[in-house]
Order: C-alpha cells, then sequence, then structure tokens
C-alpha cells in the first residue's frame, strides 16, 4: 500500500470550481476519485491509468470534472468545475500499483488497495 494525502476541498457556491490535489509517495500507480455522500455507497469519480494516457469518469461529472496526473511530483489532480449541490461529498483518493487496469474496473472501489483520509467538498446552492 502507498500512503495518500489529500488537499483542495472546502466551501464553494453552485457553479463554482475547486482543484484537488493527491499526493503519492510512489509512481507507477493506476489512481482514481472517489466520493461517499452522506448516507450513500461510495462511488467511482475518475479514475487515470496507463501513465495518464487513459482517463474514465462517472456520467455524473463528464464534461465537468477534470482528473491529471503530474508523474514527476507523483500526484494526482481532479479539477471539478460547475459544481452542483448534488457533487457535495468526503472525496478520496485511490491507488493500485499497476500502470493498467480494465476500463470496466477502474471507478469500482475494489480495484484499489490503498486510500487516503478524504477532503470534503460542500456545495451549496
Amino acid at each position: 500500500q502507498v500512503q495518500l494525502v489529500e488537499s483542495g476541498g472546502g466551501s464553494v457556491q453552485a457553479g463554482g470550481s475547486l482543484r484537488l490535489s493527491c499526493a503519492a509517495k510512489y509512481s507507477r500507480y493506476s489512481m482514481a476519485w472517489f466520493r461517499q455522500a452522506s448516507g450513500k455507497e461510495r462511488e467511482g469519480v475518475a479514475a487515470i491509468t496507463q501513465g495518464g494516457s487513459s482517463t474514465y469518469y462517472a456520467d455524473s461529472v463528464k464534461g465537468r470534472f477534470t482528473i491529471s496526473q503530474d508523474n514527476a511530483k507523483n500526484a494526482v489532480y481532479l479539477q471539478m468545475n460547475s459544481l452542483k449541490p448534488e457533487d457535495t461529498a468526503m472525496y478520496y483518493c485511490a491507488a493500485v500499483p499497476a500502470v493498467w487496469v480494465l476500463a470496466r474496473d477502474t471507478l469500482r472501489a475494489r480495484t484499489y488497495d490503498s486510500w487516503g483520509q478524504g477532503t470534503q467538498v460542500t456545495v451549496s446552492s
């Protein structure tokens, strides 16, 4: 497992933007962002694999969120634009020591073996 540290959460009004960051101690990992709203199951939001060449998004965030990677810094980012109140949740960074992951598994929590502590995102209407 790898240590993951998230940052960048906060409170914003609907339509606003936030950028989440996740620092990992090691490279050559596929990484993803998940979120869990109060009373709901954890859901995959975005993933990046193959050294950053492949990205995957949940339908609910396509066109609004962008996942990216900085290999030099061993970090992954989630740029969130046009935020909606339903985006309110605890956001978690996740990683697995594989440069390639089956597309169908990229947004499944069981794929990943390392998790950060989470950062809260609150979007008000």
